[in-house]
């Protein structure tokens, strides 16, 4: 069987790695890519090492009045742009938006595939988590539905690799600015906090209050790192069991007994999940590693994609991650 699909912004980051996966996908046809820059020119001129069989695949200007005819459209645009353009798009073709327009909007589905599949499957409309939300509240789920820590007061520390900013993602992010750096930014009022609080509410049905996070630019590619610290009177044994039966099945999570590092997802849509607990203190630390490309966006999407589809949710994901 074959989906046509399409891809809205494949000359940036998530774009690409988007395509790179759709390219070796078994059952998804890559015949519609979309941007703005880049429009006019052959995929192979953006990407020398795509296939072949795409090389020749010329990029469009974006316009959601001249589609051709699709299945499944991937949207990779800046957070702010595709809400609108998105709305026109026919009924018809299902869509999974990479970026920040649509995450608990009306008529989308919130796309965090490992802990809700069965919300995703048969819809039409669906969102992709952020990158710090796809690794974050992958840590956090099993402990909020399992009751282990209290919902309020939970502090995010993160860390992410440069392509989190995209592209084009203005100054401060190129190699002199960025290497042998460490940033912290959007203090207070990081676009993601809003989805990160709402999604620990209804994992808990408790109130996030308190919530505090703050995320970090180090000079790394790839990857996303956050430790987060919560109150729980619980023992590191009970948060690794009640993991690992949470996500029982579950293909691209791992729970692991020592703590996560970002090489270990580069390239993939794995998840690395672990914990820490002081039972005497009420402290509970759980960490969670993705891939900021691929969890944390193409990859994700891809998953969603496949269950919209009603496709095998692995369908062109069980790729072993890059090492070294």
């Amino acid at each position: 069987m074959s989906i046509r699909v399409g891809i809205v912004g494949i000359s940036g980051f998530g774009g690409g790695e988007a395509m790179r996966l759709i390219a070796g996908h078994p059952s998804f046809e890559l015949v519609y890519a979309a941007g703005e820059g880049s429009a006019g020119s052959r995929l192979a001129d953006r990407f020398p090492g795509v296939p072949a069989k795409l090389a020749g695949l010329v990029i469009e200007r974006w316009n959601p009045a001249s589609l051709p005819k699709l299945d499944v459209l991937f949207a990779s645009l800046p957070t702010g742009t595709s809400a609108e353009a998105l709305a026109r798009v026919p009924k018809d073709v299902k869509i999974v938006d990479i970026g920040g327009d649509h995450r608990y909007a009306e008529g989308w589905a919130y796309g965090l595939a490992d802990v809700w599949p069965d919300h995703i499957a048969g819809r039409s409309r669906v969102a992709n988590p952020g990158c710090f939300p796809a690794a974050t509240l992958t840590a956090l789920a099993p402990l909020l539905a399992g009751k282990l820590i209290e919902p309020g007061g939970i502090v995010i520390d993160a860390k992410t690799g440069i392509s989190g900013a995209g592209r084009g993602g203005g100054g401060g992010f190129g190699y002199a600015e960025s290497n042998e750096n460490l940033v912290p930014y959007g203090l207070l009022k990081h676009v993601h906090m809003p989805e990160i609080a709402t999604t620990i509410e209804r994992l808990s049905d408790g109130s996030a209050a308190g919530l505090v996070f703050t995320p970090h630019l180090v000079p790394m590619t790839r990857g996303v790192l956050v430790t987060i610290y919560g109150r729980g009177r619980t023992t590191t044994g009970e948060c690794l069991d009640a993991a690992r039966r949470f996500y029982a099945g579950r293909p691209f999570v791992r729970v692991t007994d020592t703590p996560p590092q970002t090489k270990w997802a580069t390239g993939s849509n794995l998840a690395f999940v672990s914990y820490a607990a002081d039972l005497e203190r009420n402290l509970v630390i759980a960490m969670g590693v993705v891939d900021n490309l691929g969890k944390g966006a193409a990859g994700q999407a891809v998953q969603n994609a496949n269950l919209i589809c009603d496709l095998p949710e692995a369908a062109g994901l069980d790729g072993v991650p890059v090492w070294p």
